[in-house]
């Protein structure tokens, strides 16, 4: 019989304690010792965080990021395939929101491993939920492009997008570059289109803010510096 991949939530602000708010999460933490991982020193830190009890010169981690061989990864399932149960993490929130994550599940499917998701949270949806843009019709972007006048035409596109169909367009950007983005959106976007900032979410400096790009354009703006920020358009 083959193992479970459990898709394990990491907290997404320094504040949130999960190991109080999700008893199920520190449960089945603590009855693994297998982990793929994004970072090591992160990951390590999160588990902790969540109320992992084991030694970890004990764990075994596997790192899949941006700089991992997709073609060698198929080892990491390695010992599912023989009936063990591992987890698979992110940096922060949901795995496979938003990071390299899909890739491994998309092979335990193949292999027949079964997945399950653990509960927790995720900034993306969290932000859409408190927008209130809609929720009904949306799409997930990932990051704009980093040359401002690519990132400008594809502002435009989301636009049309959002004109056509009301649909909520949901990106984020490298903390340290969130306010050039900021001030490319009220450059280029439209007076009437809605932006929702929504910047450290569920942490103690937490600002989810949506006003019409008219009215942002006359307000102070946030300093969203080295701030994990969720960025929405709509309608």
């Amino acid at each position: 019989m083959k193992g479970i991949l459990y898709l394990i939530p990491v907290p997404i602000s320094e504040e949130e304690n999960s190991a109080m708010v999700y008893p199920l999460l520190e449960q089945t933490v603590n009855s693994l010792d297998e982990f793929i991982i994004e970072d090591l020193k992160t990951a390590r830190r999160s588990l902790r965080k969540i109320g992992f009890k084991g030694e970890f010169d004990k764990t075994i981690f596997h790192l899949l990021n941006e700089h991992t061989d997709l073609k060698g990864i198929e080892k990491f399932l390695a010992s599912a395939e023989k009936g063990k149960n591992i987890g698979l993490m992110s940096d922060a929130g949901m795995p496979c929101i938003a990071d390299p994550g899909s890739n491994i599940v998309r092979l335990a499917h193949k292999k027949n491993i079964k997945v399950i998701p653990l509960y927790g949270q995720s900034s993306i949806f969290l932000a859409l939920a408190a927008s209130g843009l809609n929720g009904q019709i949306f799409c997930f972007h990932g990051y704009l492009p980093k040359e401002q006048i690519s990132r400008k035409k594809k502002l435009k596109e989301l636009e049309r997008d959002i004109s056509a169909n009301t649909q909520t367009q949901i990106f984020i950007e490298t903390p340290y570059r969130n306010n050039h983005l900021l001030e490319d959106i009220l450059l280029t976007c439209s007076s009437e289109i809605l932006l929702c900032v929504a910047m450290n979410v569920t942490g103690k400096s937490e600002m989810i803010l949506t006003k019409l790009i008219a009215e942002w354009r006359k307000s102070e703006l946030p300093n969203l510096d080295k701030q994990p920020t969720v960025f929405l358009l709509g309608k």
